[in-house]
């Protein structure tokens, strides 16, 4: 089974079986928007239940609960460029906002402010260059 979220398993499970929200949830003792909360990952079954769920569905519980959250499904090579980009933007603001504050409070000598401007618009230019590389591959 590919990984996917808790209730795109079930939802994949149920139609496999040929089974309808209402089906499912008449064999459980719930009502049809219970189970439309569990595949839309709204809400969980309660825990007592899953072995229930599991039979009815034809698995075990622990295929049914073999989830995996978007970040354990990238590369560990693909989330370095995400951080890093999410560092930049951070300092780009970090320097905005460091600017503006210090500007209002008159902490700043005016060249000592454009040299932190100056960083920040750095950073976004790295995000903006990051960003058009990703589009050119």
């Amino acid at each position: 089974m590919t990984k996917q979220t808790f209730g795109a398993t079930i939802s994949a499970l149920r139609k496999a079986k040929g089974m309808t929200q209402l089906d499912l949830a008449r064999h459980m003792g719930v009502t049809d928007k219970a189970v439309s909360k569990w595949e839309r990952d709204l809400s969980f079954p309660d825990v007592a239940s899953l072995p229930k769920l599991a039979e009815v569905l034809g698995t075990s519980v622990d295929e049914l609960l073999e989830v995996k959250t978007a970040a354990q499904e990238e590369p560990a090579g693909a989330q370095a460029p995400a951080l890093v980009e999410l560092v930049l933007k951070a300092v780009a603001l970090a320097m905005g906002v460091g600017v503006t504050a210090l500007t209002i409070m008159d902490n700043v000598e005016p060249r000592n402010a454009l040299g932190l401007l100056g960083i920040g618009l750095a950073c976004v230019a790295l995000v903006l260059l990051m960003n058009s590389s990703d589009e050119h591959v």
